[in-house]
């Protein structure tokens, strides 16, 4: 009896040892190490910004990229929720410009040998507030703990890198980083939060051109774009009108950047300084150059996306001596939202939201015309303002 218990303990220990060789196999570990961290700075746009900048900071330290989950939140759940990475975005496109792998897979695949619980190390810049004193204090809080959690991840240890910083402008800096934390005795570099600056640096904007949507997001798009819009050219406008964004733009001073702002004035003022109404513009300044642009492009769709009111009765009233009509999609689900705005004819969004500042990105990839509510205006509208 005791001798077929032993065949059966043994036999299924190779069996583990069989499905875990092959697992390793399939993914092939990087003896360079990875990068993982928690998203966990504002919403979709926010985070996005953090990404570009994460994806060239993996690319200089030359480590794979653990493709974390998208952080979202909803109404009354005080938790938050992790979209998996690959739900909106394409994972091989990036793959072309650094070496990548989702969370899921990695956790899924590699964890176990890369990264056994006894060695998970959380990297912060210094000690930060919370019920453990001198740590990074890494699940203190929402989205943290619910983020590291959604993957069964707990910190053996806390390890600072100040005075070493994310934001690395030569050579030196990277030789400072490789020989501060080696791939030998950190083969996973966990941070807190994104090692990337925010909003998203002037030279990593490029980089958007490696995020592609995925098809289940592109699907959606194209089908509104098809049944709705009659796959005819539209303009495609943001709003960005809720409450806090009202608060936001209380706080406007000409000589500083806010949020997204750099994509129309220029990272460094060379197209003007930030007003009110470029932040907050008025249902007049609204309404004036969106007839402006319909009048211009000759289209007869406007497609609309906002994070409360869009506007579809006041637009269709000024719309309708030009035969031109407004539409939304219920719901507006903001990722294909943006997908349809990066794929109008022409696009008006708001200067200062990260949100528009991801349509502008994807658009000058293909080179499309976007313009700003409370900028570009023609004369006449220059005179009534």
């Amino acid at each position: 009896m005791r001798r077929q218990q032993c065949s059966t303990t043994l036999h299924t220990f190779a069996l583990q040892c069989f499905f875990i060789f092959n697992s390793i196999c399939a993914y092939q570990i990087d003896s360079n190490g990875y990068i993982v961290y928690c998203p966990c700075m504002g919403r979709f746009g926010n985070q996005v910004d953090h990404f570009l900048g994460v994806l060239s900071f993996a690319r200089l330290l030359n480590r794979t990229l653990i493709l974390p989950p998208w952080v979202e939140y909803e109404y009354r759940n005080p938790r938050s929720i992790q979209v998996p990475f690959d739900r909106y975005f394409l994972v091989h496109p990036l793959e072309a410009y650094h070496r990548v792998i989702t969370m899921k897979e990695f956790m899924e695949n590699l964890a176990e040998t890369v990264w056994p619980k006894h060695e998970r190390k959380v990297i912060c810049h210094s000690p930060h507030d919370g019920p453990i004193k001198n740590s990074c204090n890494a699940k203190h809080g929402n989205p943290f703990e619910s983020f590291w959690d959604t993957h069964d991840i707990d910190f053996v240890e806390s390890v600072f890198y100040h005075p070493l910083s994310v934001l690395i402008t030569a050579k030196r800096d990277v030789q400072k980083w490789i020989e501060r934390f080696d791939a030998v005795n950190f083969k996973v570099l966990a941070f807190t939060g994104a090692p990337a600056a925010f909003p998203v640096q002037e030279k990593h904007v490029g980089l958007q051109k490696f995020l592609k949507w995925s098809y289940y997001i592109e699907r959606q798009a194209n089908e509104f774009i098809l049944n709705e819009l009659m796959n005819e050219s539209f303009i495609g406008v943001h709003l960005r009108n809720d409450r806090d964004w009202n608060n936001v733009c209380q706080k406007i001073y000409p000589s500083s950047h806010l949020f997204a702002s750099a994509q129309c004035l220029g990272y460094h003022f060379e197209h003007g300084s930030l007003t009110k109404e470029i932040c907050l513009p008025s249902e007049r300044t609204i309404v004036r150059q969106l007839k402006e642009a319909v009048k211009r492009t000759g289209v007869r769709y406007v497609f609309v996306a906002s994070d409360k009111d869009h506007m579809i009765e006041a637009f269709n009233q000024a719309l309708l001596p030009l035969k031109a009509k407004a539409y939304r999609r219920y719901p507006d689900e903001p990722h294909v939202s943006l997908c349809i705005l990066a794929k109008a004819n022409h696009f008006i969004g708001n200067c200062v939201s990260t949100f528009s500042a991801f349509v502008k990105r994807e658009r000058d990839v293909y080179h499309k015309i976007s313009q700003f509510w409370g900028m570009d205006v023609g004369p006449e509208a220059k005179q009534d303002l």
